[in-house]
């Protein structure tokens, strides 16, 4: 099993390691400490060891922050987590927040008195961060003071940094060398006139160098730093640096990496920057790059260019490789769906569980990838299996303590994805368990009509995810409803499950530009009742002549397979050419899957994907 159904964190914990904490912090003679969901490298999923925040708060989201004051904490999330943050922490040690709705710094500020100081760990806090807590502290007459981690001090059976695995990522998936990504980024920085890249973000290092890693679970990342000149060279004076433990390579990746870069033990990166940094400029990114890492530039006579990684916007666009790669890679996992759906339809009401069905879930997704010829190297997230009010708790993480059994009248959602050589997966599926409840029925079919929308959108160059994001939200905005999450994120190939940056949300002001992947995922939450979600993922395709009109407009490609349960269908509220997406979108999906299905398998899919 990829994943684990242990509880990793108890809230009844809160009240002494909090406890624990502000000793260190009177010791340091600290009014307020803060603790992110961060690593080093800013990764949104997190190592064991660098989940301080879970340990302190009991808060296991992908999406958090705490303050610690000596007599008042706080914990902060968004819209995703709202019940599951307090159903996980003590509210006897902790005020639950919406990270949303006020920021850490914002909220602060207002509470913040002269001359207190407030500690943080400059490794977890970016330049950008710091810079905004630097004006709340500067307003308010405070300090910020840096600090080796607190937590640390106090956390006993801390986990040890990981050591996983680095393996090559050939270039039947990759789609380009190592050696000419390294061009393109060099291009970049002489554009900017910088002297080096300084490269923290994994995900990056991985599409660069084209390795994969395991030290995160889930996330096939070789945690690891890199240096890349403006002007390199092969004669081992300017080559590109990477620091990165060398226990994770085996002798063929070893020396692929040594081909392209020094191999430097992570420790040394302090002072191999110290050694660089006078007279030089390096091009940052100021919402990855850690505040103790430009400090060292900027002290030892550096300058910093403040702009994004190159890399997020060139791994985003997807090469044909890529692309190809990740068809293949949703096919095999459209028939795992396929097979898991019919099963669980087989199954008499109350008598399996959400572990169960997660269980038997991955194991179709291994099964099926090695009977058509592949691999599943991992899950891409912990499996979400939410039956009824679960449903409704949008990140749930099922353990032991939560487990519940799928029950008769009632809707089962699913998320879930698969990590295969040539592409990540993530597929959200919402099924009636026997006779729905009749206003399940209406909200499905509301989202239905959001995730349309979003499959046939046309659109001009230019568009960003924001100017998208309420063609998914109009049809639940006429009845009042709405959901407190994004509505699609980027994706990589076989990389992170969520990449920027383009996103379908509120926030999405990044331009779609074609060869981009993005989920396509609108959902409803009767909090105690249900939730519904229905994802596909879709690729942004180049712009296309539109009869009549005036201009090419971009659009997208759907490329997840797997049927959208008609039984939660209001037909009456589907316009004609929403009956025919659908209609189109199960022939197609019946089409490719059907194939590889056995007798029985077919004979659901034919009844799953018939015509409206």
């Amino acid at each position: 099993m990829f994943q684990s159904f242990d509880s990793t964190t108890s809230r009844e914990q809160g009240a002494p390691r909090l406890a624990a904490l502000r000793n260190e912090m009177r010791g340091e003679r600290l009014d307020w400490y803060l603790v992110p969901h961060a690593d080093e490298h800013q990764n949104e999923y997190l190592p064991a060891r660098a989940e301080r925040l879970a340990w302190l708060t009991g808060f296991t989201g992908s999406a958090g922050f705490a303050i610690a004051g000596l007599n008042d904490a706080f914990v902060f999330s968004d819209g995703r987590y709202t019940v599951q943050l307090r159903q996980q922490t003590d509210p006897g040690s902790y005020t639950q927040k919406d990270i949303v709705a006020e920021s850490p710094d914002r909220f602060l500020a207002k509470v913040l008195k002269r001359g207190q100081r407030i500690g943080f760990d400059p490794w977890l806090m970016t330049v950008a961060q710091h810079k905004s807590w630097e004006k709340v502290a500067e307003s308010a007459g405070a300090e910020l003071v840096p600090l080796d981690n607190l937590i640390d001090r106090v956390w006993p059976d801390q986990p040890p940094a990981p050591l996983g695995r680095a393996i090559l990522h050939p270039l039947e998936y990759s789609g380009r060398t190592a050696s000419d990504k390294l061009s393109a980024i060099r291009e970049t920085l002489r554009v900017d006139k910088a002297d080096f890249l300084i490269m923290t973000d994994p995900a990056s290092i991985a599409w660069t160098f084209n390795i994969r890693g395991s030290d995160l679970v889930h996330n096939p990342l070789a945690l690891a730093f890199a240096i890349i000149p403006a002007n390199a060279s092969v004669d081992g004076d300017n080559m590109p640096v990477l620091f990165i433990d060398r226990r994770k390579l085996d002798a063929a990746t070893e020396e692929e990496m040594r081909r392209l870069a020094k191999l430097v033990q992570p420790e040394r990166l302090v002072t191999t920057l110290e050694g660089l940094a006078p007279e030089r400029s390096f091009h940052c990114d100021p919402s990855l790059v850690a505040v103790a890492l430009a400090q060292t530039i900027t002290e030892s006579g550096g300058r910093l260019i403040q702009k994004r990684d190159p890399v997020s916007l060139l791994r985003a666009v997807k090469n044909d490789t890529e692309l190809e790669g990740a068809r293949h890679a949703h096919l095999r996992d459209g028939v795992a769906m396929v097979r898991f759906l019919a099963w669980l339809d087989r199954q008499p009401a109350g008598s399996i569980t959400e572990i169960v069905a997660a269980t038997r879930l991955e194991e179709f997704r291994e099964t099926t990838a090695r009977e058509m010829g592949s691999e599943l190297r991992e899950i891409s997230f912990d499996t979400i299996s939410g039956a009824g009010a679960n449903g409704a708790i949008v990140h749930y993480r099922v353990t032991r303590q939560t487990d519940a059994t799928i029950e008769d009248r009632s809707l089962y959602l699913v998320d879930s994805g698969g990590q295969y050589p040539d592409g990540t997966t993530d597929i959200t599926r919402t099924v009636a368990i026997g006779e729905p409840p009749a206003r399940a029925i209406t909200d499905f079919t509301l989202v239905l009509k959001g995730h349309i929308a979003v499959a046939t959108a046309r659109f001009p160059d230019g568009t960003r995810g924001i100017d998208l994001d309420p063609f998914a939200r109009s049809a639940l905005w006429q009845h009042g409803k709405d959901y407190a999450h994004g509505t699609g994120h980027g994706i990589g190939s076989y990389l992170n499950v969520h990449e920027g940056p383009q996103s379908i949300s509120r926030r999405g002001m990044e331009k779609l530009l074609p060869g981009m992947i993005i989920s396509n995922e609108p959902g409803y939450y009767r909090e105690g009742e249900y939730g519904i979600r229905i994802e596909n993922l879709v690729i942004v395709t180049a712009p296309e002549e539109v009869p009549g009109g005036d201009s090419a407009m971009l659009g997208f490609e759907t490329i997840t397979l797997c049927p959208i349960d008609l039984r939660l269908i209001d037909k009456s509220l589907l316009h004609a050419n929403e009956k025919a997406w659908l209609n189109g979108y199960h022939a197609r999906v019946h089409e490719a899957l059907s194939p590889h299905l056995d007798a029985d398998d077919k004979k659901w899919l034919k009844q799953a994907t018939r015509k409206l």
